[in-house]
C-alpha cells in the first residue's frame, strides 16, 4: 500500500471538499415554489417572472427570476388568455394551441402544401386492407429535458385520448377511442383502424406528450397538473419564462430548445433565438401595440380584425403578408326544408346559380377589403385533388328564367297530380344530360311561388354579400330577402335546419387533404355538419369511397369525380375563400406564409427566421 499512499491521500482530501461544499448547497438553497395552472397573486410584487429551463430533472419546477437577459426578442401580441400549454387541451383556446405548436410536436406535420409529412415519425407503412398503420419514431429526438423519444410516450399520449375521462375535446375522445395502439419495439408503434381512412395520417398531428414527466397521472387529473404550465415538449421552442402582473399571465417567452438544434432540421436554424407572446384582452389593445412598436408581429383570420390590421399596416409601413385561410364561405340550399320544398329540386338550384354572378359579386363585398376571393370548388386550391375547371352553370338570365319556369310547371304538375317528365327523378333530380344546355325562350315564372330568406349572421361584410345575392336573384323574378341574425341565433338555426338558404363558411382542416364528407355526406344529417340535409346518394357514395381509400392516385379519381358532381348538380354555392393576414415588423426577415389550415400554421419555418434589425 505505500506505493499507493499519495493517491490515498488525494482520493480522502477531495471526498472531504465533496462533502463540506455539498453540505454548504444544501444550507443556502431555497424552497422550490409550487406551481398550480391558476396562478396566485403576488402580495409584493407587481410582475413576478416564472423561468422554466430543460434539466434533467423530469418535472422540473419553475424558479423566481429578476429580469430578462437583453437577448434579441421577437415579440408576438396574441388576444386572449393561457390556460394550459398542453396540445391535447390546447385545440379549443388559440393562444394555448399557437404556444404548444412550438413546444410540442406530432407523429406527423404538413409541409407548405398542406401535405402530410413525418415529424417524430420517420415514415410509416399501410397495410393492404387500408385497417393498421405501422409507424416508425425517429432515432434522433429528444425531449426538452434531454429524455429519448420512444413508443411509451406514444402509447401514454393515446391512453389519454381514448380515456372516458379525457378532458379535452369530445370530438378527439370519440375518434381516437376507436384506433388501437400497440408497441411493437421502444421506437416502432401500430395503429390498428376499425375501417379504412385515408386521412389517417392528418389525425397523427396532435402533439405527444412525454410519459416519464407524466407517470402516473390519468386523463382525469390532466386538466389540473402543473406541467400544464412548465410544459416539456420536442418542438423549436421549449418554456423559458411565464410573466404574470400577480392575478394573470401577461406574457410568456420561449427560448430556442438545444435538444432540437442537434436535429438535421434544427443544425445551423433558429436564429431567432427568443419568441415572446404579449397577451392582450382585446384585438384593438393588440393593434395599438404593434403601431406603437411594443410588439413586432399580429396576425388575424376575422373581417373585422383583417380591416383594423390592413389600416395600421399600411400607415405603419409594416410588412403584410396574405394567405388562404383553409376554409370556404358557401351558400346552401336546404334539401330539407319543409316551406322551400323546391330547393330539391335541381332545375331551381341550377337556375339559381346561372342567375347569380359571383365574381362581381365577391369583388364588390369582400374583394375590396380583400376579405376572401372566389372560390370555385367545394375543395381548398392547392389541394393535390383540387379542380379548377368544373362545369358551374354560366351566368345567364334568360336561361336561368326558363329553368324556373320549368320547375314551376313540375310544382303545379305534382299538386295536381300528374306525371313526372322523363329524364327526372320524383324528387326533382335530373339526369346527366338532360338538363338544357341551350338558352331556350324564358318560360313565365309564377308570381311569389319561389319565395324565400337568406339566413346570415349579423357581420357588415355577410350581410352586405347576402343583399348583393338577394338584388341579383330579384331581378329573375324572385321574392328574396335577407335575415340577419347574432351569432348564437344564427348557430342555432343553422342547426337546426330553420333557414331557407344560408351562408355559411366551413373550416375544411387542418390539412390539405379534402376531406369533406362530415359536411355533404347524407348520413351526416341531421346530427352532423350537413346542416343542408344533401341527400344526394351519388355525392355520397364517391365521398365515403375517397376517405376510406388510403392510395392517393384512387382518391384523386374520386375527388375529381365529386368535385363534376358537386358543381352539375349544384348542391351549394360556393363563394369565397377567407384570407388570413399576417402584419409583422420589417426587422423579421425568413418569413414565409405557405398553406393555412390553423392560425398556428404561419411558424411552419420558424426556423429560418431572423431578426435583422
Amino acid at each position: 500500500m505505500r506505493s499507493y499512499r499519495y493517491q490515498l491521500v488525494a482520493l480522502l482530501v477531495a471526498a472531504g471538499i465533496f462533502l463540506v461544499s455539498l453540505v454548504i448547497r444544501l444550507a443556502q438553497a431555497p424552497n422550490s415554489p409550487t406551481l398550480a395552472p391558476t396562478l396566485p397573486a403576488a402580495p409584493t410584487a407587481t410582475e413576478v417572472i416564472i423561468e422554466v429551463s430543460a434539466s434533467a430533472t423530469p418535472m422540473a419546477m419553475p424558479t423566481i427570476m429578476a429580469s430578462a437577459d437583453g437577448i434579441p426578442t421577437y415579440r408576438e401580441a396574441i388576444v386572449g388568455e393561457v390556460s394550459r400549454l398542453n396540445p391535447l387541451l390546447a385545440l379549443s383556446n388559440p393562444v394555448d394551441r399557437d404556444i404548444t405548436s412550438l413546444i410540442f410536436e406530432g407523429l406527423t406535420t404538413t409541409n407548405g402544401y398542406g401535405e402530410p409529412i413525418p415529424a417524430l415519425a420517420s415514415h410509416w407503412i399501410i397495410s393492404s386492407d387500408g385497417l393498421e398503420y405501422t409507424v416508425f419514431l425517429r432515432d434522433d429526438v429528444l425531449w426538452q429535458d434531454g429524455l429519448p423519444l420512444t413508443s411509451a410516450d406514444v402509447l401514454y399520449t393515446m391512453s389519454l385520448l381514448r380515456s372516458p375521462d379525457f378532458p379535452g375535446p369530445t370530438a378527439l375522445y370519440e375518434f381516437w377511442r376507436t384506433v388501437e395502439t400497440e408497441a411493437l419495439s421502444d421506437k416502432i408503434v401500430r395503429f390498428r383502424l376499425t375501417q379504412p381512412l385515408g386521412v389517417f395520417p392528418e389525425h397523427l398531428q396532435i402533439g405527444i406528450l412525454p410519459e416519464h414527466a407524466l407517470r402516473g397521472t390519468g386523463a382525469a387529473q390532466l386538466a389540473a397538473h402543473p406541467f400544464n404550465l412548465s410544459p416539456i415538449g420536442t418542438g423549436p421552442y421549449q418554456l423559458e419564462a411565464i410573466h404574470t402582473d400577480g392575478s394573470q399571465i401577461t406574457e410568456v417567452s420561449l427560448r430556442a430548445s438545444p435538444n432540437y438544434r442537434l436535429r438535421p432540421e434544427g443544425d445551423g436554424g433558429l436564429p431567432t433565438e427568443r419568441i415572446t407572446f404579449k397577451l392582450f384582452s382585446d384585438f384593438q389593445a393588440a393593434v395599438a401595440a404593434l403601431a406603437q412598436g411594443d410588439v413586432d408581429g399580429l396576425s388575424a383570420s376575422g373581417r373585422d380584425d383583417r380591416e383594423a390590421l390592413f389600416v395600421t399596416a399600411n400607415d405603419q409601413n409594416l410588412a403584410m403578408q396574405n394567405q388562404i385561410e383553409n376554409s370556404l364561405g358557401v351558400l346552401l340550399f336546404n334539401w330539407q326544408s319543409e316551406t322551400a320544398t323546391f330547393f330539391h329540386d335541381q332545375r331551381v338550384r341550377t337556375a339559381l346559380a346561372a342567375g347569380l354572378d359571383r365574381g362581381t359579386l365577391i369583388e364588390r363585398t369582400l374583394g375590396l377589403e380583400n376579405a376572401g376571393i372566389l372560390a370555385n370548388s367545394p375543395l381548398m386550391p392547392g389541394s393535390w385533388a383540387y379542380d379548377a375547371e368544373l362545369p358551374w352553370p354560366s351566368y345567364d338570365q334568360n336561361y336561368a328564367r326558363n329553368l324556373l319556369g320549368q320547375a314551376a310547371a313540375r310544382i303545379e304538375r305534382q299538386n295536381s297530380g300528374g306525371e313526372e317528365q322523363p329524364g327526372t327523378t320524383d324528387s326533382g333530380q335530373i339526369a346527366p344530360g338532360a338538363l338544357p344546355t341551350a338558352t331556350p325562350t324564358a318560360t313565365p315564372i309564377p308570381t311569389n311561388l319561389f319565395e324565400f330568406a337568406i339566413l346570415t349572421p349579423d357581420d357588415p361584410q355577410l350581410v352586405a354579400l347576402a343583399q348583393e345575392i338577394a338584388r341579383q336573384w330579384t331581378q329573375l323574378g324572385l321574392a328574396v330577402t335577407v335575415d340577419a341574425v347574432d351569432a348564437e341565433t344564427y348557430r342555432q338555426r343553422l342547426n337546426d335546419g330553420q333557414f331557407d338558404t344560408a351562408i355559411a363558411e366551413y373550416a375544411l382542416g387542418d390539412s390539405a387533404d379534402p376531406d369533406v364528407y362530415s359536411f355533404w355526406n347524407e348520413g351526416q344529417y341531421p346530427d352532423g355538419e350537413n346542416y343542408a340535409g344533401v341527400d344526394d346518394l351519388r355525392i355520397s357514395v364517391l365521398l365515403e369511397r375517397a376517405r376510406r381509400d388510403p392510395w392517393g392516385v384512387n382518391r384523386a379519381r374520386d375527388y375529381e369525380e365529386f368535385q363534376r358532381e358537386f358543381a352539375e348538380r349544384v348542391v351549394a354555392l360556393p363563394l369565397y375563400y377567407p384570407i388570413f393576414t399576417y402584419v409583422t415588423s420589417p426587422r423579421l426577415g425568413g418569413l414565409q406564409l405557405g398553406f393555412i389550415g390553423t392560425p398556428s400554421d404561419r411558424f411552419r419555418n420558424v426556423e429560418n427566421w431572423r431578426l435583422v434589425g
